[in-house]
């Protein structure tokens, strides 16, 4: 596919066309958000490729041997497929349909998880070049399985990493706020893609906010853009803050779109806490001026209103997580420490 000359798709319906380095725009309401804000399409695949520093990626492009290994090159490889929306690409006046570039098998995932030289030979040697490994964003060594026809992020984990994961998962179950699903694995931490294979578009937050995540910014965008999502958003900023998460970036939040008419729906559900609460190590007790907190804390003080949607957190609750785990860990300084940070919150 020439990488100047491109039709942009969101499931069968043409939604634009990249030619000489412009865009020319077919149906707005389905472009997929970035282009709607940058119009530059090759920015836009780049925003999809994999991670060219992990370790698994560059094993990954050797046994497909790619010829070009840069992120849009290697996008265009599958298309510009994801698992998580129906955007795609193909060849200007190409008869493909969205069908022909739907990802339907997991051959790849070990090796794009694992790494270990028997699935890089076992790959190399088949005749497949298909992947979701190839759009699979992140800096951490995952990939996508497919289970009972619905698919599973797998990501690598340690024992601290899925303790994390899932506890701040089943305390936002147990508080009823709209969380990803999580399980554990050996070794790893899987999530349900929240999208079903695409059947609704999922748009991060990178794609109307760029690298800028101040709450309040995000906020002020949520209201224009989609105002039924700040619930959601203050919910998960605040478990952000009382699990201490300082990861939460543009490409680990964002918005879930209708596929067929481009309205979009509300908040995607909360996922990627992989490095909170006690992932590097166990955090120290809480002050007034820990950052989270007072970030938190101000943009309340800008928008009273929201305090309204900050579930009540209790000791009971918390223990309650910690007996369904029953995982090896420091619980007392847990519940303290989650209880803690709750508490210069309600204060």
């Amino acid at each position: 596919m020439d990488k100047n000359n491109y039709e942009i798709l969101s499931g069968n319906t043409l939604v634009a066309i990249w030619q000489d380095k412009k865009l020319k725009v077919v149906d707005k309401a389905l472009l997929p958000l970035y282009l709607k804000k940058i119009e530059n399409a090759d920015m836009w695949l780049e925003t999809r490729a994999i991670d060219s520093h992990r370790a698994n990626s560059r094993l990954l492009k050797k046994a497909l041997r790619l010829a070009e290994k840069d992120d849009v090159s290697t996008v265009i490889h599958v298309n510009g497929a994801t698992i998580t929306d129906n955007y795609w690409i193909r060849p200007i006046g190409s008869n493909l349909i969205y069908d022909d570039v739907k990802f339907s098998d997991d051959y790849f995932s070990n090796l794009a998880l694992k790494g270990n030289y028997d699935s890089f030979n076992r790959a190399a040697n088949s005749k497949r070049s298909k992947t979701p490994e190839l759009t699979n964003v992140g800096s951490f060594e995952k990939c996508w399985k497919l289970r009972d026809g619905k698919w599973w992020m797998h990501k690598k984990a340690t024992h601290n990493e899925l303790f994390s994961e899932l506890f701040i998962y089943e305390l936002g179950a147990a508080l009823r706020m709209n969380m990803a699903i999580y399980e554990r694995g050996e070794g790893c931490i899987k999530s349900l893609d929240f999208t079903d294979a695409a059947t609704v578009n999922f748009e991060p937050a990178s794609a109307f906010m760029g690298d800028n995540e101040e709450y309040s910014d995000v906020v002020k965008a949520l209201e224009k853009l989609c105002p039924q999502a700040i619930p959601d958003y203050i919910r998960m900023i605040f478990m952000d803050t009382i699990c201490a998460n300082p990861d939460r970036h543009t490409n680990n939040f964002g918005l879930l779109r209708d596929t067929k008419t481009g309205e979009l729906l509300g908040f995607a559900p909360n996922y990627d806490n992989n490095m909170a609460l006690i992932s590097r190590g166990y955090p120290s007790k809480p002050g007034s001026k820990d950052m989270l907190i007072s970030l938190f804390n101000e943009l309340m003080d800008e928008y009273p209103n929201y305090r309204k949607y900050i579930p009540e957190v209790t000791e009971e609750t918390v223990r309650g997580v910690l007996d369904k785990l029953n995982m090896k860990v420091r619980s007392q300084l847990i519940v303290e420490l989650v209880v803690g940070r709750y508490k210069l919150i309600a204060e």
